[in-house]
């Protein structure tokens, strides 16, 4: 029924912290009428720019030494051997074969560092650039990237997720990311239960009850209320939900993407990128291999190879690559030493990461690590440094403000500096 979507959108809403609205309106009052349609104007042409990013995350924190960074033959190194790619000189692990084939489109970063080794901290932090604070829920990336290139009036979400993930924090409803949990088919309750003149019969009722609640003194409460309900309802009614559909597509992309979710999320990613959407990010897990390391790692790979490496060759098979900037990272890496259960533990010290499109220069290794894998031999990347480089890449401000509950002005990105040598 209609009402399971408004129901399920509703629990977003009343998790808003009501005093956010006050700050917001006060801080809009001041900044005046001249810098918010200057500040509009640029939004607007960072959107005709049709930039978009996928984020595919590893959750659990991939093991360099299986992925992008191999030592074979080294005390470390395990049984993983290494594979060229298809750049002279560039090895990866011999889980990634079909990955292997793209490397003149990808860079990675095997020069990643961080303090964080704790999941949830480091998920936290690598979602938003920000360590967890209790007096402040920062915004996920995603929901910055849609607050400055995303549509948010849109049919379809500016920002998806296959798969949960970090919210819009204090930046409110408009850029929280709609979560799919079954990619490849429709979201659940998606279609009309009633005809469409008793659909616009009830929301018109609903305007006039949330309309009375804002006369009685929540007029912010009832603005937010009116986008979370005018954005379900466009959801319900666009005919570009089909997107979310990927029966249509040919049997042998299907085939190549991969049966399975993070597959499916791929290509879902991919038709959702093509219609418009600013931010898709696509999971894949437990990469959180305390035991059983190798095995574990063959077996999620059997599953995330196909999938990156179809997105890539479809993205760039339909000219989208150059528009599309593709993120492929966890929250850190795993220890260089083997721990008795044939496991390695979490290691943010040193870890890595790649990336493709966009603006981003492909066929080139960033950074090392040692011959042991324990540190960084050459060009660390900070976490600050990585998000200042995707923001470049997608003409997105790192240092654009949003004022948090607080009263305190808080940059998209804090600190660290590009890495120009990643960009084109």
């Amino acid at each position: 029924m209609i009402t399971n979507i408004f129901d399920s959108v509703r629990i977003l809403r009343d998790s808003i912290i009501r005093r956010r609205f006050l700050q917001q309106l006060s801080g809009a009052a001041a900044a005046g009428l001249g810098l918010r349609t200057v500040l509009a104007s640029q939004a607007e042409q960072l959107r005709k720019q049709g930039k978009s990013m996928i984020l595919l995350w590893m959750q659990g924190g991939p093991s360099q030494f299986e992925t992008l960074d191999p030592k074979p033959g080294k005390e470390n190194g395990g049984p993983t051997e290494a594979i060229q790619t298809s750049v002279a000189g560039i090895q990866i692990a011999e889980n990634f074969p079909l990955v292997a084939k793209q490397m003149q489109d990808i860079a990675i970063v095997r020069s990643m560092t961080n303090k964080e080794g704790s999941h949830p901290r480091a998920t936290y932090q690598m979602h938003t650039g920000y360590v967890p604070a209790g007096s402040v829920k920062h915004p996920s990336f995603g929901s910055c990237v849609c607050q400055q290139i995303g549509h948010v009036d849109g049919q379809l979400p500016s920002f998806v997720s296959i798969g949960s993930t970090q919210g819009a924090g204090f930046l409110g409803m408009d850029y929280e990311p709609f979560v799919v949990s079954r990619p490849g088919q429709l979201p659940e309750n998606i279609a009309l239960p009633v005809s469409r003149d008793r659909f616009d019969r009830r929301t018109e009722l609903l305007g006039k009850m949330t309309g009375e609640f804002a006369r009685s003194g929540s007029e912010q409460l009832a603005k937010t209320h009116d986008s979370l309900y005018g954005k379900a309802s466009r959801l319900v009614l666009t005919p570009e939900t089909e997107a979310f559909d990927i029966s249509s597509e040919p049997a042998a992309l299907k085939d190549a993407y991969g049966d399975s979710n993070f597959g499916r999320g791929c290509l879902l990613a991919r038709r959702l990128v093509e219609r418009g959407v600013a931010f898709v990010e696509v999971r894949s897990g437990n990469w959180d291999t305390h035991q059983n390391n190798f095995e574990e790692c063959a077996k999620n790979a059997a599953e995330v190879d196909p999938g990156t490496a179809t997105l890539l060759s479809d993205l760039r098979d339909r000219g989208m690559l150059k528009d599309t900037v593709v993120v492929w990272m966890g929250e850190f890496g795993r220890t260089p030493k083997i721990n008795p259960r044939e496991g390695r533990d979490h290691y943010p010290k040193v870890f890595s990461m790649m990336m493709a499109g966009g603006g981003i220069r492909g066929g080139q290794v960033y950074g090392s690590s040692t011959a042991d894998g324990s540190e960084i031999a050459e060009n660390p990347v900070t976490v600050p440094d990585l998000m200042r480089t995707v923001c470049k890449a997608l003409g997105v401000n790192a240092d654009h403000e949003n004022m948090s509950p607080q009263g305190r002005p808080l940059k998209v990105v804090d600190g660290g500096k590009e890495v120009d040598s990643l960009l084109s």
